[in-house]
């Protein structure tokens, strides 16, 4: 069994885990009853989801005390064992009961329980309606501090979509003053805006070149703006549909695998038939792996992170470090988890994968307990 320890190695060896921390990594080949036989597997971190709206016919938003938790149960089915619940452009007073409900989950999840839930990725509705994506228009508004405020209280937003032409910079800094990863998406900005951005606190963009402002040989935009820069993070949804293959190239060809963090953006029809579902209010139509609203428009995708995954792995041929690197460092370290999660060290969570060279998952823990 290869163990990739502390995201600088291979070791053969045992991973032992102890009250949901990784205990010991030893080139011993221990034996016993609790001892799990992984000859020929690779052990890696567990993938950490920054964004996903939901899946198995649950969904962040829903009027659902269970919803949050019913996600935590089905995300170790596809190597997530840590999760940032992801709302919708809705209605203020239903992005704020998402944000009590999460407030009573996090931090008191027991060791069986799934999936992490880390906290809140609010995507919306603090973005430009010009460029809504699948983001229900209606309920855009511009923020005022007060409700920031309001909202930071209940101590579980990690994250949050904003479109920087519409949020004032001291609010921006008033967000990362709470150690929320500031991300732009669904914007208009250009290179000058998103420059004034990036000074006010902003570190990362949303799934990149998706709802936003293009490559122009004149204005390069807020993508160019991305490319560009030397620190910006960017997450990318590879699945086959939001970004071409050759597009994913470019990206991780520019970006490198440091900058990159792969997200799902997954909404309830993950792991479900073809068929009509639902996504803030809007009828989408699922079909071929893709989901759509009425007029064409992505809304979303239904790709397993395992999936996603090894698509990036054929797409750009990278070695498994920089699959860690994207999927599991990266979105670790950007929403200030990285002391206990994203790499297999001793004395951080026990989420770790077993898999093959084939990249075919086998088995899930999460904080030391297999799922």
């Amino acid at each position: 069994m290869k163990i990739f320890k502390d995201n600088a190695e291979w070791i053969d060896g045992t991973i032992a885990c102890e009250n949901g921390k990784i205990h010991s990594i030893t080139p011993e080949l221990l034996t016993g009853e609790d001892v799990i036989d992984g000859q020929g597997m690779l052990v890696v971190p567990g993938f950490v989801d920054v964004h996903i709206h939901g899946l198995y016919g649950v969904d962040t938003m829903d009027d659902d005390p269970e919803a949050l938790l019913k996600m935590a149960a089905k995300l170790p089915t596809e190597g997530t064992t840590a999760f940032l619940a992801t709302t919708m452009t809705a209605d203020l007073v239903d992005v704020e009961r998402v944000l009590k409900r999460a407030n009573e989950i996090v931090g008191k999840m027991q060791l069986n329980g799934g999936a992490e839930l880390l906290g809140i990725h609010v995507e919306g509705p603090f973005v430009n309606p010009d460029y809504a994506g699948a983001q229900p228009k209606e309920f855009m508004v511009i923020p005022t501090r007060t409700l920031l405020e309001k909202w930071l209280s209940y101590g579980v937003i990690r994250q949050m979509t904003v479109a920087p032409e519409r949020v004032e910079a001291e609010l921006i800094e008033l967000l990362t003053s709470y150690g929320v990863t500031v991300s732009v998406g669904h914007t208009s900005a250009g290179f000058e805006v998103m420059g004034d951005a990036v000074a006010s606190g902003v570190t990362q963009m949303t799934h990149l070149a998706n709802a936003m402002t293009g490559l122009h040989h004149r204005e390069i935009g807020a993508l160019g703006y991305a490319m560009l820069s030397d620190s910006i993070f960017c997450e990318l949804i590879v699945d086959g549909h939001h970004l071409s293959r050759e597009m994913v190239q470019l990206l991780y060809k520019v970006l490198g695998a440091e900058r990159i963090l792969l997200v799902t953006d997954a909404m309830r029809a993950k792991g479900l038939a073809d068929g009509s579902y639902d996504l803030g209010g809007q009828q989408v139509a699922v079909a071929n792996k893709k989901a759509t609203l009425p007029g064409g428009v992505l809304a979303g995708s239904i790709i397993s992170m395992i999936d996603e995954v090894r698509l990036m792995r054929s797409i750009i041929s990278a070695p498994i470090e920089h699959l860690i690197q994207m999927a599991s460092v990266n979105p670790a370290r950007q929403i200030g988890v990285w002391n206990r999660k994203g790499s297999l060290t001793v004395g951080k969570d026990a989420d770790f994968l077993l898999v093959d060279d084939e990249l075919t998952l086998y088995a899930t823990y999460c904080r030391g307990v297999r799922l």
